[in-house]
């Protein structure tokens, strides 16, 4: 059975430059403290935790989640480096009327989440990232985990990316109606701590809405995600100033624990939040805290000395 979840309060697209668009929706309080939370890859701007939904509205936070370009109503594009989406950001929040903000990001978007803090520390407040993938590249970079293999065929996908974009829109389209099965069916095959997280009945629903929402029309942004990757991001890390904590199963088994132990170690200032016995998805139980954890760093950040 799927458990029916709310849908956001207000969804729309964005002009960010010449004939591009991204996608937005948005959960929680309107005039409250702008929160962004980038999906990971693949993903869409739905793949935003019930219990992060629910804490927005309790606690009075404006939650947004973004499309990147290539899923869901955004337009494809791939980004120069990681670091570009940050402009794409700013006009986002400035359209929104949005001065300040906090970022979190899930896996894929970890590293756009720290590209915004690089390139925008006057309006970003406080990062959060769960299980975020490490540069594979450069001074920062750390060997090993899926981003070993994704830097290896990254340099073929400008070539053979349609074809595989195109083949997995038809592949969701194929299993959209029994898309809870094959849920099911990843579950079995992941970890002990991912498979509980997709047996609670509402994560497993977001997760659907999410996929069958944002994939119906256009998959490119995974593979965009993949080939900006492995490249040099467009900022060290040491550039990042904005406080940053991290969440990171000490099981996860798409981005290493010792991924995240290395980033943690090149920030100025992170804090490392060990899950114990989770994998990939952990960080996404965590919502509560993750949130909390942003409204306490922007109470620092705008504190009257």
């Amino acid at each position: 059975m799927v458990v029916p979840i709310a849908r956001p309060k207000l969804e729309g697209n964005v002009a960010v430059g010449g004939d591009r668009q991204i996608g937005f929706a948005e959960f929680g309080d309107p005039q409250g403290r702008a929160v962004f939370w980038l999906h990971g890859t693949p993903g869409a701007r739905r793949q935003i935790p019930v219990e992060a939904r629910l804490c927005a509205e309790q606690q009075g936070i404006r939650l947004i989640g973004i499309d990147r370009p290539g899923i869901g109503s955004s337009t494809p594009h791939q980004y120069g480096t990681v670091a570009d989406f940050a402009h794409d950001l700013h006009t986002i929040a400035d359209v929104l009327g949005i001065d300040q903000m906090a970022v979190v990001g899930l896996s894929g978007g970890g590293p756009y989440t720290l590209g915004c803090a690089a390139v925008l520390p006057d309006r970003v407040l406080a990062i959060g990232v769960l299980g975020g993938v490490a540069p594979t590249i450069g001074p920062d970079a750390i060997g090993g985990g899926v981003m070993a293999l994704a830097s290896f065929v990254a340099p073929a996908l400008p070539i053979v990316g349609l074809p595989l974009r195109l083949a997995a829109v038809s592949l969701i389209r194929l299993i959209r109606p029994v898309a809870p099965v094959a849920l099911e069916l990843y579950a079995r095959m992941s970890p002990e701590g991912d498979r509980r997280m997709l047996a609670r009945p509402e994560f497993k629903a977001m997760f659907l809405d999410d996929l069958l929402n944002g994939g119906r029309k256009q998959l490119a942004a995974p593979f965009a995600d993949v080939v900006v990757f492995a490249r040099d991001w467009g900022f060290r890390l040491d550039e990042v100033k904005v406080p940053v904590r991290w969440w990171h199963g000490d099981l996860d088994h798409i981005v290493p624990y010792t991924h995240g132990q290395h980033v943690v170690s090149r920030l100025p200032d992170a804090e490392l939040y060990t899950l114990p016995g989770e994998s990939h998805l952990g960080g996404l139980g965590r919502a509560e805290d993750i949130l909390g954890t942003m409204m306490e760093l922007w109470d620092d950040a705008t504190a009257t000395p």
